[in-house]
């Protein structure tokens, strides 16, 4: 299961190079650490704690976004009977 999260999450630009390279899903919440821990400091200037807290924004999004995709891939528990049986969890489908 470890290596489902794996999958790239979001898109980080290498500032270096100009070059946006893809972020797996612990590099986006480790990075989203990163930027909190910068704003609760309060030492950023204005223009720069707001790029931060937009970028926070996006990957807290993007890492909601994908655990939930892995909690409609988890298995659960039906009842049949009396037997407690495994069927792959079905999501709603949209209205839209």
């Amino acid at each position: 299961m470890r290596g489902y999260f794996r999958r790239p999450v979001s898109k980080h630009s290498d500032a270096a190079t100009g070059e946006s390279q893809e972020l797996t899903f612990e590099a986006a919440l480790e990075r989203l650490e990163r930027l909190v821990g910068e704003l609760e400091a309060g030492d950023l200037p204005l223009e720069a704690a707001l790029a931060a807290f937009e970028e926070g924004v996006r990957l807290s999004r993007q890492c909601a976004a994908q655990l939930r995709e892995a909690e409609r891939r988890i298995e659960v528990l039906v009842r049949e009977g009396d037997e407690l049986v495994t069927r792959p969890y079905e999501a709603p489908e949209d209205a839209s």
